[in-house]
């Protein structure tokens, strides 16, 4: 027995190379998969290449309502998620299996998306390609207009734009004929947008902005005539009566067939349809009557809390006229000219960085700035986040209109900056950006249930960040809040509940302080796109459930920092992936 132990040592040591070398084998050859889906997804969705400053593809852009495309883009998710299934898990890390879990995610949801009639209704007044073309169009866009092949490569893309308009045209007829259209209210909102188009004076044409805009340097004369001449060709001879055609059928035979109905509900596939839409943006297996419940049960709460604010400010009527009296106070718009506000932000910058430091231990490294929003976008921008170059050549940048400075009101800035700013998107999309051991493809996604339930959730941290000391701005926060708990309600109350577009209005404007032409806006906006409302309100619930958890079972052993690291650290991620990833944390 003694001299079978080294054959036995032998063979053992063996089997462990083996496992070894087939182990590093599949860990190499799964990096590679991750790698040609991203370089393939960007070849089949030329956009996006684009709008991650990939321009390879900027000369093209198929028709993707096609039925060639279509059938390419089954067969990439379904060739893509066949590869992925042969990889067995025992032989991947920890990371490569939650991208694996991630991807096989996406990609199922992908090919079930292609069994509803969605695309049908291929236009609307928010979400659909036209605005995208127009964005474009701009020449203020992701579409370089640097070189005078910029130029001739975005001629060349409007060809298939214009291939993309009639697509969408026979798409909506089919529509009609199937019983998919759009609500006559949304038809409304498209029709102007399309006859503006229509003008025939092109040098004022959104789409000979490139022309106005050429650079003076890297053109010669005769490129510059050129080039002005092929734009104003393309524009009289084929973007305007593109438009003109598109905007005739829209406003003529689509208005007439156009449905009265507000929600998805009254599809033969809306109902399904919408368990999808939810499971895509909140990325759960929620049910729409369990959302709307709990929506129901939010904004209770955060009446509630609201009434208390009223009562510490001592204001007398009801919450109504408290909104009223918040929106209309001068003593909340306390500002001069426009260098005020952004002073005011930097000083809550500055305030909440050693809180910052306190609760978060991974931070980004990409620098960031506070700016007003340019003049010539000014009036009809939002605040928002704009994310930094990965070369750090570009800041993030927290934009903030002012359109006037003089009835620019205060009393929600503490919740926008955390929200927007930090420890919002400034830090969830760089450190994900800067993340150097994620793949490509999970470097750029994008899960709305998680960054905007993240920057949410950094709303609810103002008290801890040093903030919302004043009343109002703590009330400006429990604003900022009822509005997305109220889309809890409407949207499933129009997609599921057959609620009335006018039903969802009444109760917003029961709920919460805006107006009634800005509420309106918003409820058509879910009418168009269900289930993407959703994605704030559950996403932050998410998150505060999981960090109160781990309070709960982790008690003296628990650090704040480390929960923020390990929400932060992998990028955004489907909830349920986050879920599963604390749940293992707490355990270990």
């Amino acid at each position: 027995m003694m001299k079978k132990a080294p054959l036995i040592i032998c063979l053992c040591f063996l089997l462990a190379c083996n496992f070894f070398n087939q182990e590093k084998r599949s860990q190499n050859n799964f990096d590679n998969l991750l790698e040609d889906y991203f370089q393939e997804s960007l070849k089949l969705y030329r956009i996006n290449a684009t709008f991650l400053g990939d321009n390879r593809y900027n000369d093209s852009l198929p028709d993707f309502l096609s039925p060639e495309f279509l059938a390419k883009q089954k067969h990439f998710f379904t060739h893509f998620k066949e590869r992925l299934s042969q990889f067995k898990d025992r032989y991947l890390t920890s990371d490569q299996l939650m991208s694996k879990d991630i991807l096989l995610r996406d990609l199922k949801l992908k090919l079930k998306e292609s069994s509803f009639n969605k695309d049908l209704m291929p236009i609307d007044q928010m979400w659909t390609f036209q605005l995208t073309i127009g964005q474009l169009a701009s020449g203020k866009g992701a579409q370089p207009f640097v070189t005078p092949n910029d130029y001739r490569n975005w001629l060349i893309r409007l060809e298939g734009y214009t291939r993309w308009m009639s697509s969408a045209e026979e798409k909506m007829k089919e529509g009609i004929e199937k019983g998919y259209v759009l609500p006559k209210s949304l038809i409304k909102k498209v029709i102007p947008q399309l006859a503006v188009m229509t003008s025939p004076e092109v040098t004022s044409h959104l789409f000979y902005n490139p022309i106005k805009n050429m650079p003076d340097d890297g053109f010669t004369q005769e490129e510059k005539t050129e080039l002005i001449g092929a734009y104003k060709q393309m524009i009289t001879e084929k973007i305007i009566p593109a438009y003109q055609k598109l905007h005739d059928f829209i406003a003529g035979p689509y208005f007439e067939a156009g449905r009265e109905s507000s929600g998805y509900g009254v599809f033969p596939d809306g109902e399904d349809y919408y368990k999808y839409a939810i499971q895509v943006y909140t990325t759960t297996d929620m049910s729409a009557d369990e959302i709307h419940d709990l929506g129901l049960k939010e904004v209770a709460r955060i009446r509630s809390e609201m009434k208390k604010v009223m009562q510490e400010v001592g204001f007398k009527g009801t919450l109504m006229e408290f909104f009223e009296h918040v929106r209309t106070s001068r003593d909340l718009m306390p500002f001069d000219n426009a260098e005020q506000v952004i002073d005011n932000f930097n000083l809550m910058y500055k305030r909440i960085k050693p809180f910052v430091d306190k609760q978060f231990d991974l931070q980004p490294k990409t620098p960031f700035e506070i700016r007003r929003v340019e003049t010539f976008r000014e009036k009809s921008a939002a605040a928002h986040y704009n994310r930094g170059s990965l070369d750090g050549s570009r800041p993030g940048i927290f934009y903030v209109p002012i359109p006037d400075v003089g009835k620019y009101n205060v009393f929600d800035n503490e919740a926008l900056f955390l929200h927007e700013a930090i420890p919002g998107h400034h830090f969830q999309i760089s450190i994900q950006q800067e993340n150097q051991k994620l793949p490509n493809f999970r470097k750029n996604s994008f899960y709305s249930a998680f960054s905007e339930g993240w920057a949410l959730y950094t709303e609810s941290l103002g008290r801890e960040m040093g903030l919302y000391d004043d009343p109002y701005q703590y009330f400006g926060m429990l604003n900022m809040e009822m509005h997305r708990a109220i889309r809890l309600v409407v949207d499933t109350g129009l997609h599921s509940k057959g609620w009335s577009r006018e039903q969802a209005i009444a109760y917003s404007l029961e709920n919460e302080g805006d107006s009634k032409a800005k509420l309106t806006s918003e409820i058509e906006r879910y009418m168009a796109n269900p289930g993407q409302a959703l994605s704030y309100k559950i996403g932050q619930l998410k998150i505060q459930e999981l960090r109160s958890l781990a309070e709960q079972e982790m008690g003296d052993r628990f650090d704040i920092k480390t929960f923020h690291r390990k929400v932060l650290e992998d990028g955004a991620i489907p909830l349920s992936i986050l879920e599963k990833k604390i749940n293992s944390w707490i355990v270990e």
